[in-house]
């Protein structure tokens, strides 16, 4: 029987982790893209991105980390993920950084719920022998959560068609996150 448990736990670990690193990977690119867009006409708001970017750095160090220890796959579509990730990040910036904070906010809300179903999944699973992951999604799903209210206390739904875009950015992160998840 433990033979068995510790291959689901060891698949469960192969798919969180994939996915989470694609999305940190991803968001790691979004903010690069902003930080193009804007850290010469909005050098305050770029300050603030730069904030959340290297948060989002330290995430995707760790999941670099994990994908080793666990020897978890990567997704095949990173090079999707970073292209795609970039454009998410630089277009609407080119709106300027309500636009940004719009997406960013987006993004964050989807990561947060993708996080909350992680976390119950682990704590479903053994909470004790999880200890470890729990924390650092907690964390993490912690950070994003600052991420979205900073976004929101930056003036995101100031943004020019920010419920269009919001919705479109909302749909483009949970595809992309069951993407991850298999791929």
């Amino acid at each position: 029987m433990a033979g068995y448990l510790g291959r689901v736990r060891s698949q469960m670990y192969d798919r969180i982790i994939r996915v989470n690193h694609a999305g940190e990977l991803g968001a790691d690119r979004i903010y690069f893209g902003q930080m193009l867009a804007l850290r010469r006409k909005y050098p305050e708001k770029a300050a603030v991105i730069q904030k959340m970017w290297d948060q989002e750095k330290a995430h995707l160090d760790k999941f670099e980390y994990l994908a080793g220890k666990h020897r978890a796959r990567k997704s095949v579509l990173v090079p999707i993920w970073q292209f795609g990730a970039f454009g998410l990040g630089f277009i609407p910036a080119l709106l300027g950084p309500n636009a940004a904070m719009a997406v960013t906010e987006a993004v964050e809300k989807v990561i947060v719920e993708h996080y909350d179903s992680q976390l119950r999944e682990l704590m479903a699973d053994d909470p004790k022998v999880n200890e470890d992951m729990i924390k650092t999604i907690s964390q993490f799903r912690d950070d994003e959560q600052h991420h979205h209210d900073c976004a929101l206390e930056h003036d995101a739904k100031l943004a020019p068609g920010y419920q269009l875009l919001s919705s479109a950015v909302e749909n483009i992160c949970k595809v992309a996150v069951k993407v991850a998840e298999k791929i």
